[in-house]
């Protein structure tokens, strides 16, 4: 099954200020997401949240961690967030 990707227009905005290769390996491993979003593959992971709302992370590198839902009955892939990972570390803790 191939997943649509959907991301929202600040989170462009934002990819469109990085320098070329940052912007170039993260929409790669976007993209990759279209293919398969679910942990097993690459640096994917499920998060066990405390209210039991399903979020996904990405780390892309050693820079970057995209957060993301999967919409399995619409074959939606959400983009949530992407930071860097000390802006996801100080912002969700460490899991």
């Amino acid at each position: 099954m191939r997943f649509t990707l959907l991301i929202r227009r600040e989170l462009v905005d934002f990819l469109n200020t990085l320098d070329d290769k940052s912007r170039r390996i993260i929409r790669t491993k976007l993209a990759a997401l279209e293919e398969d979003p679910y942990p097993g593959t690459g640096d994917k992971e499920r998060l066990h949240l405390p209210d039991d709302t399903l979020l996904y992370r990405m780390h892309i590198g050693r820079s970057w961690t995209v957060f993301y839902r999967v919409d399995e009955p619409g074959a939606l892939v959400k983009i949530m967030d992407i930071m860097t990972i000390e802006q996801a570390h100080k912002r969700y803790g460490r899991w």
